[in-house]
């Protein structure tokens, strides 16, 4: 297979080059999520025309649950899993080609972070590798690098954080970094770690966000890198070099999941939460109608008996920023602006090089109709591909926002998973299990659907020729021929 070719020109590098540059060689092609930007080169009929048992299924292991989407390196797929009944956070390493467990290492978390139980997990994060290390992350531990043996090689501590949905930010690497992005209720930063040892190059407080779960993208502009970070209600663009933010542009929704797609100039977004579209917007009465209506005790404070109303009552949580059970004046006006600036949409945006932050013009287009919740959109061969909760999928001309279609899927539940393409098909799984197979045509052509009968949260994995399916009982491996 092509991955064995990949490793032994890997091998002879190491053996003809000395020093520095032979390390340049071996990473000069790391995976992160995304990184790829979902959109994989391979010949038409590369993949199984359908996905079944008799046709195309090479392997199927049996692994514990988790939301992190497998990545590829150098011949091995690399994954964390949560078992609940033992509350046990591991990294895996299975061989590509056989789906054999090479090695697995145990997190040793002294406890669990808060996690949605419904929808949620302790291994959210999908890992990130080169040809020498990988590196995983849990919202209950930190951040942890292997070699590809499993052997431990540092660790950086951190969490839990203050965010009853846990984390979900995925690791991401630049140069020779390892970047990490944690926006919670308080005590938001982004980061840079050296890649080698763990050790912290800088750290940018984010003291404006609030909870957001988006994992930062690379993009190159003008011949420099640099980091797109979305969170609640803005865009930025950070130096990678020392973490200096460079621009930012508000209009995102208040909680940010999706991942920023970078492409030539351009920056697409797309950004919805509940209570963001305009004819639907909530909104929190001013203080004193608040005091009025609700302290029973006349404390000046409200519990969250005294808030009864189901929308503020969901919400007590992340407006308690001190967490003592009262919320006071400055925490209840803080939530009721992030309210009052959220926007739901999707968005081609233009950032200038003055930098600093960006005007209204800066917006190249604008749509309020099929913006993705959970699912980081797809641009490919001029079209913008989303995907939202109900199974809207909605196809835009990316150049001018032009809504080419908004088709409803036959699987009709909530999407976590990240539309990928690859020999002329796009791949949609939804969290029933049911994966939806779509031409890459101009034309609407849904090919086939197939119902693994597994929850899937996982972005599916096109590496080598072949299609990695994660759901929450197994991987499964699907390749044409040998």
């Amino acid at each position: 297979m092509q991955y064995i070719r990949t490793a032994i020109l890997l091998s002879v590098a190491w053996l003809l080059i000395p020093g520095d540059a032979a390390v340049l060689i071996a990473e000069e092609n790391p995976y992160y999520f995304r990184s790829d930007g979902g959109v994989v080169s391979l010949e038409a009929g590369s993949l199984p025309e359908r996905l079944s048992s008799s046709e195309g299924l090479r392997w199927r292991t049996a692994i514990d649950s988790g939301h992190s989407t497998p990545a590829f390196c150098s011949g091995r797929i690399f994954l964390t899993t949560y078992n609940t009944a033992s509350e046990e956070l591991a990294t895996m390493a299975l061989a590509a080609d056989t789906g054999r467990i090479l090695w697995k290492r145990i997190a040793p978390a002294s406890g669990i972070e808060e996690y949605s139980r419904d929808t949620g997990s302790a291994a959210q994060a999908t890992p990130a590798c080169d040809e020498e290390r990988i590196y995983v992350f849990f919202g209950s531990y930190g951040l942890i690098c292997y070699d590809h043996r499993g052997t431990l090689l540092w660790e950086k501590r951190m969490g839990p954080f203050q965010d009853e949905y846990g984390s979900a930010s995925s690791p991401v690497l630049i140069d020779d970094k390892i970047i990490i992005l944690q926006d919670h209720d308080v005590d938001s930063f982004l980061m840079a770690l050296d890649r080698k040892t763990g050790k912290v190059l800088w750290k940018s407080e984010r003291q404006d966000a609030t909870r957001s779960y988006s994992t930062p993208a690379v993009w190159t502009r003008n011949g420099r890198k640099e980091l797109l970070v979305a969170g609640s209600r803005e865009l930025a663009g950070y130096d990678p070099s020392d973490g200096k933010r460079l621009w930012w542009i508000h209009g995102l929704a208040r909680i940010v999941i999706p991942t920023p797609v970078p492409a030539g100039d351009l920056v697409y977004m797309g950004s919805w939460t509940p209570g963001g579209d305009s004819s639907l917007l909530i909104r929190m009465e001013p203080w004193s109608e608040a005091l009025r209506k609700r302290d029973a005790n006349n404390d000046g404070r409200l519990t969250r008996n005294e808030v009864t109303d189901k929308i503020m009552n969901d919400r007590f949580f992340p407006i308690d920023l001190d967490q003592d059970g009262e919320l006071i004046q400055a925490e209840w006006e803080r939530y009721a602006d992030i309210f009052a600036h959220s926007q739901n949409g999707v968005l081609a945006i233009k950032p200038s090089g003055a930098g600093g932050e960006q005007i209204a013009s800066a917006v190249i287009w604008k749509s309020v109709r099929g913006a993705p919740y959970v699912a980081t959109p797809l641009l490919d061969r001029g079209i913008l591909w989303t995907v939202r909760d109900g199974g809207i999928v909605t196809r835009f001309s990316a150049a001018d926002g032009k809504i080419l279609e908004m088709k409803r899927l036959t699987d009709v539940g909530n999407f976590y998973a990240s539309p990928v393409s690859a020999g002329g098909r796009v791949y949609i799984a939804g969290r029933s299990g049911v994966v939806t197979v779509i031409a890459n045509d101009p034309e609407w052509r849904v090919l086939y659907t197939h119902d693994f009968e597994e929850g899937i949260y996982a972005t599916p994995l096109i590496a080598e020729g072949c299609l990695f399916i994660r759901t929450e009982k197994a991987l499964y491996c699907f390749g044409k021929g040998n």
